[in-house]
């Protein structure tokens, strides 16, 4: 099954390189060529595009709402971003939006014919440089969420702080708290403080979650 491809470069030359590349691949067939983004959601033919290649100035909140919208509105639409913007900030707020690929500035034709047909067959493609940034920040999100466990938690919290989070995850106030444990409510905020330093969490909603999960408390 041949793969119907759509072009939007805002760079002319680099308009005509992609579609005379993508011209000479067998099974690969241009029905869509321009140089605005913003003539996208106005053409009638998206529904009968397979990938989108979008290849613009700069990956900035217009190319963003652009892929929303599309994404949106065209859900079969897979979007590919052709980019040598290589800001991690940037290029996670598109995935976000919505695009289905990425290839970056290292990428060569045979990352685009790759590309095309891994998104063809329905899976994401991010280009070598772009993937070790996804499991970087995959990584970094990890971390940043509690990696203890039920007994980890039992082995560094001290009695009275563990008591402190089973009650805090029963829907206790801090007055509660203070009442059924006769210390004063400051000390339950001090423990609450030292319970969230302890198993590396942000926020009490994080100690509530992280009650439920490892089975701490009953729901």
């Amino acid at each position: 099954m041949g793969i119907k491809v759509g072009i939007c470069c805002e760079h002319k030359l680099h308009l005509e390189g992609l579609f005379f590349l993508l011209d000479s691949m067998e099974g690969i067939e241009v029905l869509l060529k321009d140089c605005s983004p913003g003539n996208l959601l106005n053409y009638p033919g998206l529904d009968q595009i397979h990938i989108l290649i979008l290849n613009p100035h700069i990956l900035d909140a217009r190319i963003l709402n652009i892929t929303v919208q599309l994404t949106v509105l065209h859900p079969k639409l897979m979007v590919l971003i052709l980019s040598a913007d290589e800001n991690e900030t940037t290029i996670l707020k598109t995935i976000k939006a919505g695009a289905k690929g990425f290839l970056a500035k290292d990428s060569d034709r045979n990352d685009l014919l790759e590309a095309l047909y891994t998104l063809r067959n329905g899976h994401d493609y991010y280009s070598k440089s772009i993937t070790q940034l996804l499991l970087k920040q995959y990584i970094s999100d990890l971390k940043s969420e509690s990696g203890f466990t039920r007994q980890e938690a039992l082995n560094c919290l001290s009695s009275r702080e563990l008591e402190v989070l089973t009650l805090w995850g029963n829907s206790n106030t801090n007055h509660e708290i203070s009442e059924k444990l006769f210390i004063s409510v400051r000390t339950v905020e001090s423990h609450k403080n030292h319970i969230m330093q302890k198993l590396n969490l942000k926020t009490a909603v994080d100690m509530v979650k992280f009650a439920i999960k490892n089975n701490i408390i009953e729901v």
